[in-house]
């Protein structure tokens, strides 16, 4: 708003105000200099006479105010009152604002008396000849108002800038201490804004205010480390550097939301608001939508950067973030910049959410891609396994969340198929119909999953899959089988484990996956152990005749400890890491080789001679086989060597 310090144009030929001295007239200005001389004379010589008895005065001058004429004492008496204002907005020996109460609203008072003043003068018609003398003192007054105005406007930035409490500059500042003034310094500052604006200083009252104010909450956003980024530097930005930067974004949001937002709304009301309701909404608007928009432009970096999928985590942080702290600023805007404020936040966590699903939905091509054609050594976990049922895991510590993304990003496909967001550079046809692979599963699956749960079930059986392609790269079927058992385990573990996943999969699908196990272990067993039990076969060794056909019995031992020890060699070298399965293997095999063994030896040994024979047939005792099977499923290919010969 531009200063209204002129008087329009009327019949009287007064003269305007002036904006500057530069602008008054010289002859007026002259006139004007001799009254104030021969007065400030007579003041000098009149001891009683002081502001407040002038004030007196002109009070009394106004009220009385009924003819059209206007005396020359009683502009003599108005030209003495204007040297004691001037005096006093000369500034010289004044106290701070808010240091002496008492001489702010007497200065205040003459303000607002003087500008009465102006208006009586402008009013009355007095004679031909002294008309120039009014017009001189409204000449003068104008000036003495552009002076006091300067004045207002420095003491105004002065308490808006200097006048913070220590505690309110602190990181760790309390929200009642935010932003940090006084009741009587609020106080100050609303009494000069009033007193400005009323007298045509809007413009540079609410400059100074929002240009302060700006620089205080940058200063406060800086002390939390948030740092002022463009979108193409947070693009530009290593992922180690930007996960720090989110850290700290995710506080700074959450102080502006809850602490500073607020303390800004409170501090515009109570300098503006009392008066000035609509001044105090916009400033505080213009100040706060800068501030919001900054922060939500990194957002927008964030969600534009290259996908990756450990990067699905901090970008669901930054949803939830935006999506719990946004309702504590319900209310603080004006019903227009408040919607608006609410599309930019809503528009920038559906970006995001809209990244997280297709970072999420990329899962199902990273376990496509593994297609390595080495078995992993000892039939152990598959590190594909490992990592996806870890970030699984991870994953569904945020399923709430996911749902409500998932279910989101569904509704907006399924209103408008085409709102869905640009694919990246480089994707292909495949990719991309991978990416939207989950919308068309929806169309086909129970009403009741939900688009997430649909989701994670895909990606269960896709591993699945997997794995049983990766088991038949094992030459030996056993191992295949006990790879199967520990991947199957880890799995079944890791999904008993959390209780995200589990609500999501479901009784049914880990009571097949134990079955599925149990018969893994069952073939295994099978696979293992029939050879072997068939070498304590009694049949062909004719006992019933009481005579034993030796060479046979001499090959049921040498096949056995042959077996045996082939077992032992390499199943000791195979990987069962999960304690409880491999004692229940461990147990499996003990509870059958064991009594089988002990009844053949203690049936059939008796009929080996004694010495060199029995020395050489039979290589273990019972207890020996049970040391032995606890040595298998280590991953150590030494357990071999410690054997006895």
């Amino acid at each position: 708003m531009e200063n209204d310090n002129h008087l329009p144009d009327d019949h009287t030929g007064i003269s305007p105000v002036p904006e500057s001295k530069e602008d008054a007239d010289p002859k007026l200005d002259s006139e004007a200099e001799e009254i104030k001389n021969e007065e400030t004379q007579n003041e000098e010589s009149d001891p009683h006479f002081d502001l407040e008895k002038a004030s007196e005065d002109i009070d009394e001058f106004l009220s009385s105010l009924t003819s059209d004429d206007v005396s020359v004492e009683v502009l003599k008496l108005v030209e003495k009152y204007l040297n004691l204002v001037e005096q006093k907005v000369s500034g010289e020996g004044r106290a701070k604002w808010c240091q002496v109460p008492d001489e702010d609203s007497a200065f205040l008072e003459s303000l607002d008396r003087v500008s009465k003043l102006t208006k009586s003068l402008r009013e009355l018609k007095p004679e031909e000849d002294k008309s120039e003398s009014r017009g001189s003192l409204i000449n003068r007054i104008g000036g003495i108002q552009q002076r006091a105005m300067s004045y207002l406007e420095e003491e105004f930035r002065f308490l808006l800038e200097e006048s913070k409490t220590a505690e309110s500059e602190s990181e760790s500042a309390e929200p009642e201490a935010f932003p940090g003034y006084s009741d009587d310094v609020v106080s100050g500052l609303s009494k000069i804004a009033k007193q400005m604006i009323s007298g045509g200083y809007e413009s540079e009252c609410c400059q100074i205010y929002i240009m302060s104010r700006r620089n205080a909450f940058e200063e406060s956003i800086q002390r939390l480390g948030f740092e002022k980024y463009s979108i193409d530097e947070v693009q530009r930005m290593n992922w180690e550097s930007l996960e720090r930067e989110i850290a700290t974004w995710m506080k700074a949001f959450k102080q502006c939301a809850t602490v500073y937002f607020p303390g800004e709304k409170t501090l515009a009301d109570r300098v503006f608001s009392a008066e000035f309701p609509s001044i105090s909404a916009s400033l505080f608007s213009n100040l706060t939508r800068g501030i919001l928009i900054q922060l939500l432009n990194f957002v927008e970096g964030i969600a534009m950067t290259k996908r990756s999928a450990e990067k699905l985590f901090k970008f669901l942080d930054i949803y939830e973030t935006l999506r719990d702290t946004v309702p504590a600023m319900d209310g603080l805007f004006q019903d227009e910049c408040e919607n608006e404020l609410k599309t930019e936040t809503n528009t920038a966590r559906s970006r995001l959410g809209e990244a997280a699903i297709f970072i999420f939905c990329d899962l199902e091509n990273s376990i496509k891609a593994d297609t390595a054609k080495t078995p992993v050594p000892g039939g152990a976990v598959h590190p594909l396994t490992r990592y996806t049922m870890n970030y699984l895991k991870y994953a569904c510590e945020y399923k709430e969340t996911l749902e409500q993304v998932f279910n989101e990003h569904s509704k907006i496909e399924q209103i408008d198929p085409t709102n869905s967001p640009p694919f990246e550079e480089g994707s292909d046809t495949q990719q991309q119909q991978q990416q939207h692979g989950f919308m068309n599963r929806m169309d086909n699956e129970n009403e009741n999953q939900t688009p997430f749960a649909v989701q994670l079930m895909t990606v269960m059986d896709l591993l699945d899959t997997n794995l049983e392609g990766k088991a038949k790269l094992y030459k030996d079927v056993a191992l295949s089988n006990i790879f199967m058992m520990n991947n199957g385990r880890y799995i079944l573990q890791k999904i008993k484990g959390s209780a995200e996943i589990y609500s999501v999969m479901g009784d049914t699908w880990c009571r097949k996956r134990s079955a599925d196990l149990r018969e893994y272990h069952k073939n295994y067993k099978r696979e293992t152990l029939n050879k072997l039990l068939g070498c304590l076969n009694h049949e062909g060794l004719n006992p019933a005749h009481g005579k034993v056909a030796k060479p046979v019995l001499k090959e049921r031992f040498k096949s056995f400890n042959q077996m045996f020890d082939e077992i032992h060699r390499t199943q000791s070298s195979w990987v069962v890491s999960d304690e409880q399965l491999q004692s229940e293997l461990r147990v499996s095999i003990s509870a059958v080789v064991i009594p089988a063994y002990r009844s053949f030896l203690g049936r059939f040994s008796q009929f080996l001679d004694a010495g060199r024979q029995t020395e050489k047939y039979i290589k273990f005792q019972p207890e020996d086989l049970e040391n032995y099977i606890d040595e298998l499923f280590d991953g150590n290919p030494m357990s071999t060597a410690r054997r006895k010969p």
